[in-house]
């Protein structure tokens, strides 16, 4: 299993998922269809299917595009998240296949949006697993709590992703910046008690 990031906008992180044996790959949340596509092509992969993490525009909003420019792929996302172009809806616990060798389990991470979806991602080959946690869970914090609460968050991060194996590495939505998560940490904390 390899993953390639793609740079999206002005601070996003789309991400190449490919199935080596296969050379099929899966698309987070690709909201400049036509880079992604480009990176895929520079990999010689083909795209199958997106994972749409969550509703907002700058992860959602190239999910009609890519239908446009991949015919019949499949746009998975939130059941509860109304998601852009979605064409098959998912729940937590939910399993989706990538080629032959790739599995990824959706994880309802909610408090960024209600229906906020994480996909855990592991394959046949013992690969390191990966975690695609879109605006819940960043390098330095965690997203803002646009439509949840702390307890959600408190759930989604401690239980939810904190009860992954160690080595998995996690892969977020977007390039870190001074201002963007941390403060939602501490307000986390502050609000929860935890420290």
């Amino acid at each position: 299993m390899k993953i390639h990031h793609v740079a999206c906008l002005e601070d996003n992180y789309a991400y190449l998922i490919i199935d080596e044996s296969t050379k099929e790959a899966a698309a987070v949340d690709p909201v400049e269809p036509e880079k992604v596509l480009k990176a895929a092509q520079e990999h010689g992969v083909d795209i199958k299917l997106v994972l749409t993490t969550h509703h907002h525009w700058d992860h959602a909003g190239g999910n009609e595009k890519i239908k446009q420019l991949v015919p019949g792929i499949k746009v998975y996302g939130g059941s509860i998240d109304n998601v852009k172009g979605c064409t098959d809806k998912v729940d937590n616990g939910d399993k989706i296949s990538l080629g032959a060798d790739v599995h990824i389990l959706s994880l309802h991470t909610p408090c960024h949006t209600k229906g906020h979806i994480s996909y855990y991602v592991t394959n046949k080959e013992g690969d390191d697993p990966a975690v695609f946690t879109g605006d819940t869970l960043f390098i330095a914090g965690c997203g803002k709590f646009f439509e949840g609460t702390a307890e959600q968050m408190h759930q989604s991060l401690c239980v939810t992703l904190g009860s992954l194996p160690k080595p998995t590495r996690v892969y977020c939505g977007h390039e870190v910046k001074e201002d963007s998560g941390f403060l939602c940490v501490l307000k986390f904390y502050s609000m929860t008690g935890h420290y």
